[in-house]
């Protein structure tokens, strides 16, 4: 074990705590929930950090980082839901992106082929990131905002009402609410995108394997192993 690991870890053991406090609506919930949303968030950068200032990159690490980050996106998805601050067909089609590219890189990985996150895919996970954080924290920040300011914009913001029929909401938004709103679209759009990039160049290097039968999921590999069990 080491610093990187020992993050990612935190980052894990956050995902309960971020649902139970999201969940449960206690008081304050979502300040906490923000607050601890983007400490996970922190460490996510940092493990990475310190794992390639110290040289410390190790197996464990490669496959707990993912997970953590998915767990996380999901959690923090599936308490927005609860909260109706995003609609479950949004939640749906990023969750199904992220476990659809799970399930390529195990492919890839059994072809002793690895496939290198794209910069589309820091783009949509920073737009989820910051979606989900305005989604949280901005109706308490709305509110001091128009306590301090008067500003209606913080009350509601009339470009939102554009978006309230696609959204199934009928609360009013303020500011950064609408913001969080327009940048779950645009995670939405980065998610697909990145999907359809990382399945082009998971068929560019497995595609042919598969189709002429070479691959180690469509040999007899398996087929031999259980004629020697």
């Amino acid at each position: 074990m080491n610093l990187p690991n020992y993050l990612t870890f935190a980052r894990i053991l956050m995902v309960p705590i971020l649902v139970v406090v999201l969940m449960t609506r206690v008081q304050h919930h979502q300040i906490i929930g923000a607050v601890v949303f983007w400490i996970a968030s922190i460490t996510d950068f940092y493990d990475g950090y310190f794992a390639r200032k110290y040289r410390q990159i190790t197996v464990l690490g490669k496959l707990l980082d993912p997970l953590a980050d998915k767990l996380l996106i999901s959690a923090a998805l599936i308490s927005l839901i609860e909260l109706d601050k995003t609609p479950a067909w949004m939640a749906f089609i990023i969750l199904s992106r992220e476990m659809a590219i799970t399930g390529l890189r195990g492919i890839a990985s059994e072809e002793g082929i690895t496939i290198a996150a794209d910069s589309m895919g820091k783009w949509k996970l920073g737009a989820q990131i910051a979606a989900i954080s305005c989604l949280i924290f901005g109706p308490v920040l709305d509110g001091w905002l128009f306590l301090w300011t008067g500003l209606p914009v913080f009350q509601q913001w009339s470009v939102a009402i554009f978006f309230r029929g696609a959204l199934h909401t009928t609360e009013p938004w303020g500011l950064f609410v609408g913001f969080g709103q327009i940048l779950m679209w645009v995670a939405l759009v980065l998610a697909v995108w990145s999907a359809v990039n990382y399945f082009r160049a998971f068929w560019l290097k497995v595609g042919d394997r598969i189709l002429k039968g070479t691959s180690r999921l469509t040999g007899d590999e398996g087929a031999e192993r259980t004629e020697k069990d």
